[in-house]
């Protein structure tokens, strides 16, 4: 049997992060939950997520400032993220950036299914050879 996919959800929106993590769970996900970008840094330590979706606009560290802090980390440097945001608009530099952090970015409201779909598209992205499980 496979083990399920591991994803981190990481928002400070108590609502967001039970909806999402309830409907990939009953997808067979392995789903994990962080209320901020902090904790969700100490979850990816304890365990390495296969995915991660994460909110752009939260307090203290954001979106980006997590994925700077993920990305300097060699073991999740390309580990599938989605950045999924409020904002009705990015920037163009906001985008690159993002871009150049390797995140896909989609803007809310997302329908269940298509939080499933960018998870199953996440997770078909190819990996870095160094990038396995122990």
């Amino acid at each position: 049997m496979m083990t399920p996919a591991r994803i981190l959800i990481v928002d400070d929106d108590e609502t967001v992060l039970q909806t999402f993590a309830k409907a990939l769970s009953l997808e067979g996900f392995d789903v994990r939950t962080a209320a901020s970008p902090l904790i969700g840094l100490q979850e990816v330590e304890d365990t390495p997520p296969d995915a991660i979706l994460l909110d752009l606009r939260m307090p203290f560290v954001n979106g980006v400032g997590f994925l700077y802090r993920l990305r300097a980390q060699s073991a999740h440097r390309h580990t599938p993220v989605a950045i999924i945001t409020g904002d009705s608009c990015i920037d163009d530099p906001a985008m690159i950036e993002l871009h150049d952090l390797e995140a896909e970015v989609r803007f809310k409201p997302m329908w269940i299914d298509e939080v499933v779909t960018l998870t199953r598209t996440l997770l078909a992205k190819p990996r870095a050879a160094s990038q396995t499980h122990q």
